[in-house]
């Protein structure tokens, strides 16, 4: 089992690359972002999840153990493969999916190619629980868990993430924003909520 790949960037593709190992070059597929990543001539280190199957064997690579840890945290969702992850990966970065599926937004998901609504739907839903874990915005996090505590203050905060959203703003970015508000001010109502929200929103 390949756990990780240290060598030169022979070729770069669409969605993998050629890293020559002492001489013997090795196809791996990757994300837009590590790929951006890449020059050809270069030394790369990537991380490998290899994937075994009886018609053949594909490595992926990763720029960093986030990304791994978010790729096997998607393929466990039914009907998430190890392309369709890594078209994920390709289409939102780490902190965008934290925020999309603790905001229960599927929107930013569902414009990975190949991911209809349904799918959509399936990961933010049954990635809600594990997503505390893989947050880098740890105080965000927080406040949506103490969110889910109070059902008074969960109103709330549903209610100022709804208004914002009929002002325009997309959900994920709305509840970011709420969330924020809630750091500065945990005991905010309503209004409170909204008019902290529209500020972070302007900031």
């Amino acid at each position: 089992m390949i756990g990780k790949l240290k060598g030169l960037v022979d070729s770069i593709q669409k969605d993998h690359l050629i890293l020559d190992v002492n001489g013997v070059g090795y196809v791996v597929f990757a994300s837009s972002r590590t790929l951006a990543m890449a020059s050809i001539g270069e030394a790369m280190s990537l991380l490998i999840d290899t994937h075994v199957r009886e018609d053949h064997i594909h490595l992926f690579g990763f720029s960093g153990v986030e990304e791994q840890r978010w790729f096997r945290l998607l393929t466990s969702v039914q009907g998430v493969g190890a392309r369709v992850g890594m078209a994920i990966l390709s289409t939102c970065s780490a902190d965008q999916l934290t925020m999309a599926i603790a905001a229960q937004d599927k929107a930013p998901i569902q414009q990975t190619d190949g991911v209809g609504p349904k799918l959509a739907t399936r990961i933010v839903t049954e990635l809600k629980d594990k997503v505390g874990s893989m947050a880098t915005d740890k105080e965000t996090v927080v406040a949506f868990t103490k969110s889910q505590k109070a059902d008074a203050q969960q109103s709330a905060d549903q209610d100022a993430v709804s208004a914002l959203i009929n002002l325009g703003y997309g959900r994920t970015e709305a509840f970011t924003a709420v969330m924020s508000a809630k750091r500065r001010d945990e005991k905010a109502d309503v209004s409170s909520l909204i008019r902290l929200a529209l500020q972070e929103l302007a900031a």
